[in-house]
């Protein structure tokens, strides 16, 4: 039984050097079949929509995501966009060349900037997206940096940021660990999936960070499966 009571320190293959393309643009794959099946796409969107509700209609939104990996998220909230009339613009930054390379071939059709660069290291200028997000990304980070994190999200937006990530649960564990051996041809995913679940956060721990940070105005929502949606917005 592995101890899920603290946080697993170990680090996922793909926070690794000199992955292979081919096993990279695979994992990406069976993630965004991932995200359809378990509802992580919709738990994005409910965040999209939880700060678009205080901007007006008709103007033109730029969301912008951190770890963007292949961008998947970023072609579902453009689909939803479509279909509700949004005028919408994306930024997608990610650290690794290849996921940017990948998300340029997906998302060709996207109106989209796509960075590859730290995160951290990334400024808009005198213009900053009114969105920002993450998605099954905060896990990777040590709580320190992750501080770092949430101040840079809250600096860097003008209405609002939002992260969908895993919630620690045995059952979350376990559940992905047998579902990934059965189904998944990534070594990716199976290594990193339920390693993921055990370097994700509890209730308390996200409010410890946030108490760290200082921010506020920000929401904890739990959603299925074994999600959480955390929304901050300026008044």
């Amino acid at each position: 039984m592995v101890n899920l009571k603290e946080r697993s320190s170990l680090k996922e293959l793909l926070d690794g050097d000199d992955i292979p393309f081919a096993a990279i643009k695979q994992n990406m794959k069976e993630l965004n079949t991932i995200n359809t099946f378990l509802g992580g796409h919709s738990i994005t969107l409910a965040g999209v929509k939880g700060i678009l509700k205080q901007l007006p209609k008709n103007k033109v939104i730029t969301i912008c995501e951190i770890g963007c990996g292949g961008g998947d998220n970023l072609r579902a909230i453009d689909s939803w966009c479509i279909k509700n009339m949004i005028p919408v613009q994306f930024i997608g930054i990610d650290i690794k060349k290849e996921c940017i390379d990948f998300a340029k071939s997906q998302c060709a059709y996207l109106n989209a900037k796509w960075i590859q660069n730290d995160y951290a290291t990334v400024s808009f200028g005198t213009t900053n997206p009114d969105i920002i997000f993450s998605s099954l990304f905060c896990h990777h980070f040590s709580n320190a940096d992750l501080v770092k994190m949430l101040n840079w999200m809250k600096l860097n937006c003008s209405k609002g940021f939002f992260i969908n990530d895993l919630q620690r649960h045995p059952l979350a564990y376990y559940s992905i660990r047998w579902i990934t051996q059965l189904f998944s041809s990534s070594y990716l995913v199976k290594n990193d999936a339920p390693l993921s679940v055990a370097r994700s956060f509890v209730r308390n721990e996200w409010h410890a960070l946030f108490e760290t940070t200082g921010i506020k105005n920000y929401t904890i929502q739990w959603k299925w499966a074994f999600r959480y949606l955390i929304i901050y917005s300026y008044e």
